[in-house]
This record gives C-alpha cells, structure tokens and sequence, in this order.
C-alpha cells in the first residue's frame, strides 16, 4: 500500500497510480504542502519501471471537522471547498492549454467516498522546478504573460462543468465576509460592482487562484506553469491580473509599476488572441474593469481578514475612485435651467452616467 500518504487513504488509489504511470512500484516523496483547512495534502510519488521518475499526487480527505485559519469554518465553506475540488478535477479532465499557458498534465483522477485523489505530472521534472516568495521584474512578466495567453485561448469559451463564476472570493458564494463588512458604502455597492463585472461584454475563463504562490518558474524565471484549479471559471480577465500584482507588490510597488504591467498585459493578450475579436474593445473594456475588480477582492478582504496587509492605501484609493462613478452612475439625467448671454433661459440636460 502507499505508506503515509494521507493516513488510512483508499488502498485502491496504488493501483490506479502505477497503472496509470506504467510503473511497477512506488516511494512517497516529501509532502509538498497540506491543503487549505486541513483537507488533504499534496505529495511527490517516485515511481520504478515506468516513464516518468515521479508524479504528484493532490489527495483530497474531507475532514469531519474543519480547522479553517480564519475561523471560517461553516458548513457553506465546507460545501464550497468540496465543490471546488469536483471543478477542479473536472478541469484538470477536459481542458487543456498550450506551452505559452503551460499547467500539468492530469494522469487519473478518482473518488471514493469522502476521498478524492488527482494525478497529476510533476512539473519540477518539467522544468518548472522554481518557486518564488518574493519577485523580480522578469518573473512578474512571465506571470503576467501566462495569464494574457490563457485568457486568450479561453476567450469566449463558456465555463462547462467549472464556476459559471470563477474566483474563489466571488460575491455569491461569499454572503457571510459580505455581511461581516464594517464599510457600509462598499457593503451597499458590493452587488453592482459584481453586476459590472458579470456583465462584462468580453469574457473568460480565469484561473480564480492567480496568486505568486501557484505558478512555478523555470530555473531563470522566464517561463512559468500554473497549478491549483479550484476556483477556474467564467469572468473578466482583469479578477486574475488584479490578484496575481496585489499578491507580489505593496502599495508603492502597484503606484509605480500597475500601468506599465497592464500595457504589458494588453499586448501579450492581443497578440495571443487568434479569434475574430474587436482587441480594441476588448482593452477598453477590461482597463475599465481593472478598478472595479481590484474593489471586488478588497470588498472580500475587509470581510474576511480586515487586518490583511493587502489592505493598503492603493487599494483604498481604487475603492474611493470605483463608489464614486458608480455614485455617478446612479443620478439620473437633470435639466436645469442656464441663462444665455441675453438673458433668456436656456434648458441644458446634464448626463452623468459614466459607467454602462
């Protein structure tokens, strides 16, 4: 049996791993991370006789009892986890990408009652064997670019079988850090910024996961990979770049660096894009959006961990800007009355709408 991998694992997950690796027998390597809130753990198998040195093997344990890190251990967040892990297997199933959007290979994927078990390639042998905690402007750039390819490719493309929302702090399925809020402005606006966002023309499937801690980088950081699938679904490319930049930059970095990255994003992004597409458009949209999908994660944030260092005077900022138009949005066209030169009144009609 596999020893150690996740006490009292399904016996029957060895077999589906050296038959779906060709191997004769196998080692459990180090464990590389446990999964959020206790649900399983992740590990390297080092195979014999087969094709492949090693693999990694994403094993997922419903626990009885969640010890969830920031107390929010509720049966809505275990139903959200469970089901993040369905998607994610599905995911891993029937999509695939492309070398300028490299993820894993899946080998097998099974369940067993309160267990699941994700095969998955080993991308250290692939190549991909750096991981980062702190970021240089290369490697911001190669992160930036997988994510404009893998927008690319999925322009368009409806989430089947994944979130018809992708993101894991999507207002929807986030009702109690929503409630949990002590800015009552930004509690008020949260529906219409998702509305915005949701109705955006130009849609996607996003990773929902983009941060620096899933990609894993070549040896001169130049080419990534991305993992973690749970939260992939439909949505405006903007949630992934906003996420990815606000988890490897501070305030002064995001002031200084946010425009250039996001000219940078556009053109990989237009280049990428092989279908009948106004790019355009498509960019006037989305910077539109980047501010309203930076409030959105925020607006989750101040719920869920109001003391998080992500919680800055950028952020703040980008907030204030994003009430403010849609304060703007909402007044309805005024006329008011304007004297002319020579004293007769004149009737001018102000529209202050500035959003759609």
């Amino acid at each position: 049996m596999i020893p150690a991998l996740a006490c009292e694992m399904n016996q029957d997950y060895e077999d589906l791993v050296l038959q779906a690796c060709g191997a004769s027998s196998l080692r459990v390597g180090a464990k590389i991370q446990t999964l959020w809130s206790g649900y399983g753990e992740i590990v390297r198998l080092h195979l014999e006789g087969g094709d492949r040195p090693s693999v990694v093997a994403k094993h997922i344990k419903f626990p009885g009892e969640a010890e969830h890190p920031g107390g929010w251990n509720t049966d809505r967040s275990h139903k959200r986890k469970v089901k993040s892990y369905q998607v994610e297997t599905h995911w891993y199933q029937n999509y695939s990408t492309n070398p300028s959007c490299r993820i894993p290979a899946c080998l097998a994927a099974c369940s067993h009652g309160d267990e699941m078990l994700i095969l998955l390639e080993d991308l250290d042998v692939a190549g991909y064997d750096q991981r980062r905690t702190s970021v240089n402007d290369r490697e911001i750039r190669a992160c930036l670019r997988w994510l404009a390819h893998f927008h690319a490719l999925f322009l368009g493309v409806e989430p089947d079988g994944l979130w018809p929302v992708g993101t894991y702090w999507h207002l929807e399925t986030r009702p109690d850090e929503l409630e949990a809020m002590d800015d009552a402005k930004l509690r008020a606006a949260a529906g219409d910024i998702d509305r915005m966002l949701n109705e955006c023309h130009f849609k996607t499937i996003v990773h929902g996961d983009a941060k620096l801690a899933n990609f894993c980088f070549s040896q001169e950081g130049q080419d990534v990979a991305a993992v973690d699938f749970q939260y992939v679904g439909g949505g405006c490319g903007m949630k992934d770049v906003v996420y990815f930049l606000g988890s490897c930059m501070e305030e002064k970095e995001c002031e200084k660096r946010v425009p250039g990255l996001l000219d940078l994003y556009f053109t990989e992004l237009k280049l990428a894009v092989k279908k009948d597409v106004d790019l355009a458009a498509l960019e006037k949209e989305w910077r539109e959006m980047f501010a309203f999908a930076w409030t959105d994660f925020h607006r989750f944030l101040l719920g869920w961990m109001p003391g998080h260092w992500k919680i800055n005077r950028y952020s703040k900022q980008l907030t204030k800007d994003v009430l403010h138009k849609l304060k703007l949005a909402q007044k309805p066209q005024v006329s008011h009355k304007q004297r002319s030169k020579n004293g007769a009144e004149t009737s001018e009609t102000v529209n202050l709408h500035t959003e759609k």
